[in-house]
C-alpha cells in the first residue's frame, strides 16, 4: 500500500509521542519519525542539549536513524513527519536526502522554512524538490510547545524568586481564567523588608505617566477587587500599580500569623513605592488599604498628587473602633475558615459566582489563610497598639500638611466602615470636598468601581 493512502494523523501522532519524550528529558518538544512503506523505520526527537549538538533536531535524528536502517543516505521513497514547521537547516537536509514528502504539525512563525519565514521547498532553482504539507494535528503540536514554554517560564519565575521554608505559594493554576483580571504578573522579592519572600504586583501603562493610581487593597481582598477601575485608569494614559500585600493574591503567604505586623506591612509598601520610583501618585485606598496607605504620603509628600480614598480609617488607637468593625473581628475569631466567596456574594448580589470564587482563588487551604486570621486582630485599638502611633502623625499630616486633592466615595450599605466612619475620615483629612455616595455599594466599593474610577478620572483632571 502506498504511503499516501495511510493517514496522516497516525505517523504525526508517533511524532508527538516522540516530542513528549523530548520534553520528559527537558528539550524543547519537537518530534519526528520516517515512514517506508507505510511503515516507520526511523524516529528522532530534539537532542540538542543532551547531546550538546547543535544540529541534534529531531529531524536531524530521524533522517540519520533512517540513513543507517537503510544502509543509503538517499531516502528518496521515504516521508518524513515532525510536528514543528522545520528551519532552514533542517530543510535542506531534507532536500539533500531527496525525501519524497515532508509533513509537519505546528507552524513556526520564528524560523520556519516551508512557508511561514521562507520557503527553501518551493525554491525553483535547488535540483530537488520535496512535496511539503502542513497543519496536521496542529493544535495538538502547538499546545505541547505552548505548555512547554509556559512551563519555563514558571520555572524561570520561580527560579527567580525561590520559596522561602516559612511560606506558601498558591498555585498559579488557581488564578488561570479568572474573569475581568487578564493582566500579567509582575514579582519582587529583594526587597529588604522582603527578606526573601516574593511580592506580586500589576504594573500597567508608562513609567512616565502625568498620573500614577497606586491601588491597594484590603483583607481579605487581592488586587483583583480593582479589575473594575483598573481599565478606566489605563484607558486614561496612566501608569496603574496594583500590588497583592503579602498573605495575599499572588504574593507569598507565611504560614504563622505571627509573621504579619501593622509596621512590617506598611515598610514593605514604602520600599515598593520607592523600588519601582513611583510620581505624580494618585492614592487609591480602601479597607486595610487604607489603614496602612493613609501613613505613606508623609514619608515622601511629594511623590503624591492625589487620594481616592473609599469605605476605611485611621486607627489611631486614641478613639473606639466602630461596632461594625468589632463585630467583624469577632466573626473572622468564631469563624477563622469563613468562605471569602460567600462574603462577597452576600454583600454584591451583581456578582456572578464566578467573580465571587475568585477572591478564594489565593486560599486553597487552612494553611494559606494566615493573614486573613491575622489582619483583623491588628487594627490598632489603644495608643500603644502597634501601628497606633503613626497613623496618629498621619492624622496630623492629613488635617494640616495635605496640599493635594482628595476624591472621597462613600459605600452606605457598609456595616463595617460605612459613612459614619467616612464623615469621620473626611473631617480629618484637609480640604476634602463632599464625597460620592453610592447607595447600592457595601463595604467593597470597587465592585461599584466603573463609575467611581471615571468620576475620579474627571475630577483629577480639572
Amino acid at each position: 500500500m502506498p504511503d499516501t493512502a495511510v493517514p496522516d494523523h497516525r505517523f504525526m501522532r508517533e511524532a508527538l509521542a516522540e516530542a513528549q519524550r523530548a520534553a520528559q528529558a527537558g528539550e524543547v518538544p519537537v518530534g519526528a519519525v520516517v515512514v517506508q512503506g507505510g511503515r516507520v523505520i526511523a524516529t528522532g526527537r530534539n537532542a540538542p542539549i543532551d547531546g550538546l549538538d547543535p544540529t541534534a533536531h529531531a529531524e536531524i535524528v530521524a533522517l540519520r536513524a533512517a540513513a543507517r536502517a537503510l544502509g543509503n543516505y538517499r531516502l528518496d521513497d521515504c516521508m518524513l513527519y515532525v510536528t514543528l514547521e522545520p528551519c532552514a537547516m533542517c530543510s535542506g537536509a531534507m532536500l539533500h536526502a531527496r525525501l519524497q514528502r515532508v509533513v509537519f504539525g505546528a507552524a513556526d512563525p520564528k524560523t520556519g522554512a516551508a512557508g511561514s519565514v521562507i520557503n527553501l521547498f518551493a525554491e525553483p532553482q535547488l535540483n530537488h524538490q520535496t512535496a511539503v504539507q502542513g497543519g496536521v494535528l496542529a493544535d495538538e503540536c502547538g499546545a505541547l510547545l505552548s505548555d512547554f514554554f509556559r512551563q519555563r517560564r514558571e520555572d524561570q519565575r520561580r527560579a527567580a524568586h525561590p520559596l522561602r521554608e516559612d511560606a506558601l505559594r498558591t498555585p498559579d493554576a488557581r488564578f488561570t481564567g479568572l474573569p475581568g483580571y487578564p493582566w500579567a504578573p509582575n514579582y519582587v522579592s529583594d526587597l529588604p523588608s522582603l527578606n526573601g519572600l516574593r511580592l506580586h504586583y500589576l504594573d500597567l501603562g508608562a513609567s512616565d505617566a502625568s498620573t500614577t493610581w497606586l491601588c491597594l487593597h484590603g483583607n481579605p481582598a487581592w488586587s483583583y477587587l480593582y479589575r473594575k477601575m483598573i481599565p478606566v485608569f489605563a484607558a486614561s494614559g496612566a501608569r496603574v500599580v496594583a500590588p497583592d500585600l503579602i498573605g495575599f493574591g499572588k504574593s507569598d503567604k507565611p504560614k504563622k500569623e505571627g509573621a504579619h505586623s501593622f509596621t512590617w506591612h506598611r515598610q514593605v509598601l514604602l520600599e515598593l513605592v520607592e523600588r519601582l520610583d513611583l510620581h505624580h501618585v494618585v492614592l487609591v485606598v480602601q479597607d486595610w488599604g487604607g489603614l496602612l496607605g493613609l501613613t505613606l504620603p508623609m514619608a515622601a509628600p511629594e511623590r503624591y498628587r492625589g487620594l481616592l480614598v473609599m469605605n476605611t480609617t485611621l486607627a489611631t488607637g486614641d478613639a473606639p473602633l466602630s461596632p461594625g468593625f468589632l463585630a467583624w473581628r469577632e466573626m473572622c475569631a468564631k469563624n477563622p475558615e469563613f468562605d471569602v466567596a460567600r462574603l462577597f456574594a452576600r454583600g454584591n448580589p451583581q456578582m456572578s459566582a464566578e467573580e465571587c470564587a475568585a477572591y478564594n482563588a489565593p486560599f486553597p487551604d487552612r494553611g494559606h489563610r494566615a493573614a486573613l486570621r491575622a489582619f483583623p486582630a491588628m487594627v490598632p485599638e489603644q495608643p500603644d497598639d502597634d501601628g497606633a502611633d503613626i497613623s496618629r502623625q498621619a492624622r496630623e499630616f492629613w488635617r494640616h500638611d495635605w496640599q493635594s486633592r482628595t476624591f472621597m466615595a462613600i459605600g452606605q450599605l457598609d456595616l463595617v466602615l460605612g459613612e459614619p466612619v467616612m464623615r469621620a475620615l473626611q473631617r480629618d483629612i484637609r480640604s476634602c470636598p463632599e464625597p460620592l455616595l453610592l447607595p447600592e455599594a457595601g463595604h467593597f466599593v470597587q465592585e461599584h468601581g466603573e463609575r467611581v474610577a471615571h468620576e475620579a478620572c474627571a475630577f483629577f483632571a480639572r
